[in-house]
């Protein structure tokens, strides 16, 4: 017979800003960030391949994506935050879900970033300060990110940032009038430890050359996952 767990559950993200050195998530306020982020992802010099895999959009007018975030600030489940980059402005938008306390799940989906966001430390610091509120604040034994199993681009993400994968759900969704098959990725509380501390390193200022440019690569890796491994005690 297996021993309990020594955990009690979870505790509900709420609408505050998490700060960091490069970016700040804050709660998604439509009237503050709808211009700024609408022009990032539609305007001239905007990533045309954005929209592909999203639930919604590209919208073709600012009063449509305005409408659309104004939605998205109302809701508690998905809770979105605005990320908000110390140099660019908004550039992104990310959020929590299918957030269940008493399993201690919580997933982090939703996510975009601007052209100007991608592969900056403000793009990697914006999932490293999401992943540590989840677990060292909110008290939760795993966290989720699903996307489409054509996304390519996501799925490396997830690698990258330290996620496992864990298969494919096959007719998972109907998005946009197509069937969606959908990968699965986590990362649990165990592997966290190993991961933050390849975050840190990578977003130490003193990993980056005078030209901006990486000196180690992100090692955000999960691969010392045990699946007998006992919960994190708290």
């Amino acid at each position: 017979m297996t021993k309990p767990l020594d955990w009690r559950p979870a505790r509900l993200p709420h609408r505050q800003e998490l700060r960091g050195r490069y970016v700040r998530l804050v709660p998604l306020d439509a009237k503050a960030h709808a211009a700024t982020l609408y022009e990032a992802t539609h305007g001239k010099g905007h990533d045309k391949r954005l929209w592909d895999f999203m639930f919604m959009g590209p919208f073709a007018r600012p009063s449509e994506f305005a409408a659309w975030l104004q939605a998205c600030a109302r809701s508690p489940e998905p809770l979105f935050f605005a990320i908000v980059d110390k140099k660019l402005g908004p550039a992104g938008l990310a959020s929590f879900m299918r957030i269940n306390p008493g399993h201690g799940v919580i997933e982090i989906g939703n996510i975009f970033f601007a052209a100007s966001l991608q592969r900056t430390r403000g793009a990697t610091e914006a999932i490293y300060l999401l992943l540590r509120h989840a677990f060292d604040k909110l008290g939760y034994r795993r966290v989720e990110w699903k996307c489409d199993a054509r996304n390519q681009r996501s799925r490396r993400a997830a690698e990258r940032f330290g996620f496992r994968a864990e298969g494919i759900f096959r007719q998972h969704m109907v998005i946009k009038g197509q069937s969606r098959d959908t990968a699965w990725f986590a990362l649990i509380d165990r592997d966290w430890p190993k991961v933050q501390a390849a975050y840190k390193a990578w977003l130490d200022p003193t990993n980056f050359g005078s030209d901006g440019r990486e000196r180690r690569k992100l090692k955000a890796t999960s691969r010392g996952y045990s699946p007998r491994g006992p919960a994190r005690r708290r």
